[in-house]
């Protein structure tokens, strides 16, 4: 091929990024002005919702919680806290040690005084074996399960199989939940008999003041990478899944807090061990389950549902995880492409399943060569002007406006950030965030490309300091 051939194929590929550029943004568009009035309606509907009448109604569910541990000995005493301090009338709480290798399971022990206990399992999902069963003699309510590593989906269905209550929320043992969570978590369950899955949002807890296993305030944190990480949660949970919910199309709820009623998620089979996106396989495939089998039922996400996640701080851990997010993605996505465009499955096929595929999925590779095409034609001066200003704009100024999309939804209609200067250091980031670091974030989503074509399955290894708890004065 000619040089002059190579320029035209060159040109060529650059205006099928800025087509493919201009699909993503119009997708962006579209679910952040759904998500914008969705979260609106939420809003001005949860202010007229006596929420506690409905809770202590006779209707209640009883709810469990269960939370995998993995060598969660910094965080896993706070955590188990914050999951005692709730205001909810019936739950009970599940630790489930993963065959933690530090002193998680001491930690546990002695910091609830736990004994010995006998439990009967409610089904029978195959997982690997428990060890023992201890309950607390301080919380009736909390119990630990023991068990040989098996992997965080194998743990979740472990505990699974000894809840015994209509609804169990699976809770990241990295995570705090506000007082209220549980009671906002189980309203879709309460309101439509439909329900077998609903969401909450995530929120940075890093930088927040923390007493008593409890956030006590919210700040951003000072830490570059963790702050972008809170715009990043915005934008993903309120700009995206709220979107996502509106179009009845939501395939993801996140691991670190989610709500299942559990016959349906034990009949459909479980967690499955096949995939480091667990989260996201269960969801999709109680999508098939349900139309499969002609079951009525609805996948929800609510933003007042609150937990507290602590976000790595590091580039290296943070590149670990979302090298296995894009991994988990592939993996959930080639298990279930039988869902790719098929009407059987509706709008979570037509429009969710399409979007992760095209978008999510393929994504990183177009932008990855989208900018080494800009780049390259900038550098053998075959790059025209229009071409530079609508990339420019594509890749950069409207990335920036949706960035500030996310956090002016916020403020509206949450306020959390409400600490002098958080909104304006938001905005900011908005700005910072478009320029290296979605680079370097496209670099990790390709990785994890690359590491699922390997047949990869490891989770890699993320950096935590744990809770910083300043009534108690300790990690815990």
């Amino acid at each position: 091929m000619t040089f002059d051939g190579l320029i035209g194929l060159l040109l060529g590929f650059n205006v099928v990024v800025l087509v493919y550029l201009a699909l993503l943004n119009m997708a962006y568009l579209t679910t952040g002005i759904l998500a914008f009035r969705h979260t609106r309606r939420h809003v001005v509907r949860l202010e007229t919702l006596d929420l506690d009448r409905m809770v202590a109604g006779a209707d209640t569910l009883p709810m469990s919680l269960i939370v995998p541990a993995y060598n969660e000995e910094a965080t896993i005493v706070g955590a188990v806290r914050s999951f005692l301090s709730l205001r909810y009338p019936d739950y009970e709480v599940l630790v489930v040690n993963d065959g933690s290798s530090d002193g998680t399971i001491d930690r546990l022990l002695g910091a609830f005084e736990m004994e010995r206990a006998h439990r009967f399992p409610s089904s029978d999902l195959a997982t690997a074996q428990v060890r023992g069963l201890y309950r607390s003699r301080r919380h009736s309510g909390l119990w630990l399960i023991d068990k040989h590593n098996g992997g965080k989906a194998d743990a979740l269905n472990a505990g699974l199989n000894y809840c015994r209550t209509p609804v169990f929320c699976a809770i990241d043992a990295d995570t705090l939940l506000e007082p209220e969570s549980l009671s906002r978590a189980v309203r879709p369950f309460l309101e439509d008999a439909r329900t077998v899955a609903t969401g909450g949002i995530i929120r940075v807890a890093n930088g927040c003041t923390i007493r008593n296993g409890l956030i006590d305030e919210v700040h951003i944190p000072r830490n570059l990478i963790a702050r972008i990480q809170v715009l990043e949660y915005l934008r993903a949970f309120l700009s995206a899944r709220m979107g996502w919910d509106a179009l009845d199309s939501t395939l993801i709820i996140s691991g670190a807090f989610g709500a299942f009623r559990r016959s349906v998620v034990a009949a459909a089979g479980g967690y499955s061990s096949g995939t480091v996106a667990e989260d996201m396989e269960l969801v999709v495939r109680l999508h098939r389950y349900c139309r499969e089998n002609a079951i009525p039922y609805r996948v929800s996400f609510s933003p007042d549902p609150i937990a507290w996640t602590e976000c790595p701080e590091d580039l290296v851990s943070l590149g670990n995880q979302r090298e296995r997010w894009q991994r988990g993605l592939a993996q959930v996505l080639a298990k279930h492409r039988a869902m790719l465009l098929n009407r059987r499955f509706g709008r979570p096929s037509l429009l969710g399943y399409s979007y992760y595929a095209l978008f999510e999925l393929i994504g990183p590779v177009l932008e990855g060569l989208g900018y080494l095409g800009f780049l390259l034609a900038v550098a053998l001066g075959v790059a025209s002007w229009p071409y530079m200003a609508a990339f420019f704009v594509l890749a950069f100024v409207l990335g920036m406006g949706f960035n500030f999309g996310a956090v002016g939804l916020e403020e509206l209609s949450f306020r959390r950030y409400s600490a002098g200067g958080d909104f304006r250091r938001l905005l900011l980031v908005g700005v910072v965030e478009v320029f290296g670091y979605r680079q370097l974030n496209t670099w990790w989503r390709l990785r994890g490309l690359w590491t699922f074509s390997r047949g990869e399955r490891g989770w890699g290894s993320i950096r935590r300091t744990g809770f910083k708890d300043e009534v108690l004065g300790s990690r815990s």
